[in-house]
């Protein structure tokens, strides 16, 4: 069997170490969507690692009968034909641990910057700070604070329970929902003490709704929040998306933020990606990152080495 490996979407320095170092070839040259089924026949690789930009649909897994493996460095494999690989023989493997802290580092970004309007204040500084400092140091006096306030979770699995540390860490109060987990013990480790460990048991997605001052998605997909779902919330609830795009419906939840009865929303996912609506990508009161739920580099040496060992594991 051949040991060659197409890693095309890349894939971090010490992931390519410890394949290369257990006999593997790695090539990290990208190849283009249409030329794909042609390089992974052509140049022998029995193994393809993506991530959310390369598709291994069925017809690449029937033009490639030397394929034996595919990766994916993420969470996420709504972009693979997992159960057809899988049927055909083909390892599919994923690394669903090793981006959690990193996706839940980004909805408190995507949180603090919205409730203190960092969003629009980095917005209208550099055009306005030098002749409008003073009005809009007070347009943007009204912030508030994350402490004290409730935190719906629908989700709460890896990464839901990764934000749900940082939420208890900053004094908030959490719910959550999901409707294969009862409920999660969540272990706080805190720097110079004892871990802390809290129970957090689920609750009814109605009950969530309704209760949370601020609701964060982590589900692998579906079309969870439309304008029934947002009827139920508290008026001026703020909503992050950092899951999947679709999973709250951009129509509504534009319509929700022009009539107030969504203060806010941070979104890291869209619909269209790579073309967001620019309805969405304008509005005052959306703040804005382009996928990058997973892109920092503590995250992407953990899916490397994750990615790596699992491939050595089942190829050696």
């Amino acid at each position: 069997m051949s040991k060659k490996i197409l890693a095309n979407d890349g894939i971090d320095a010490e992931g390519k170490r410890l394949l290369e170092a257990a006999g593997f070839t790695v090539v990290t040259d990208k190849v283009s969507q249409d030329q794909l089924a042609k390089a992974l026949n052509e140049q022998g690789f029995s193994a393809i690692t993506v991530r959310s930009a390369t598709k291994v649909r069925k017809d690449v897994i029937d033009a490639c009968p030397g394929l034996k493996l595919i990766g994916r460095g993420g969470v996420g494999m709504d972009n693979i034909d997992v159960d057809y690989a899988k049927g055909k023989g083909i390892h599919v493997v994923n690394t669903p641990a090793a981006s959690s802290h990193s996706v839940a580092e980004l909805v408190f970004a995507h949180l603090f910057g919205a409730v203190r309007f960092i969003y629009d204040s980095n917005r209208q500084m550099p055009a306005n700070g030098t002749t409008q400092f003073d009005t809009l140091k007070k347009k943007y006096a009204k912030g508030s604070e994350l402490g004290g306030k409730t935190l719906g979770i629908i989700g709460i699995g890896r990464i839901g329970q990764e934000v749900a540390k940082i939420a208890l860490g900053c004094g908030m109060n959490v719910l959550a929902s999901d409707p294969f987990i009862k409920g999660a013990t969540i272990e706080i480790e805190i720097a110079g003490a004892d871990k802390v460990k809290v129970r957090i048991d689920t609750v009814t997605v109605e009950e969530l709704l309704a209760g949370s001052d601020f609701i964060t998605l982590h589900v692998p997909g579906g079309k969870l929040i439309t304008a029934k779902e947002i009827a139920m919330m508290k008026n001026g609830v703020i909503l992050v998306n950092a899951a999947r795009g679709g999973v709250i419906d951009e129509k509504d939840l534009l319509a929700a933020l022009n009539s107030g009865k969504v203060a806010h929303a941070g979104l890291d996912v869209f619909e269209n990606e790579p073309a967001p609506s620019q309805e969405i990508l304008s509005h005052p009161k959306i703040s804005l990152s382009p996928h990058i739920g997973a892109a920092t580099e503590e995250a992407q040496e953990r899916i490397g080495i994750e990615l790596a060992n699992k491939i050595i594991e089942l190829l050696k």
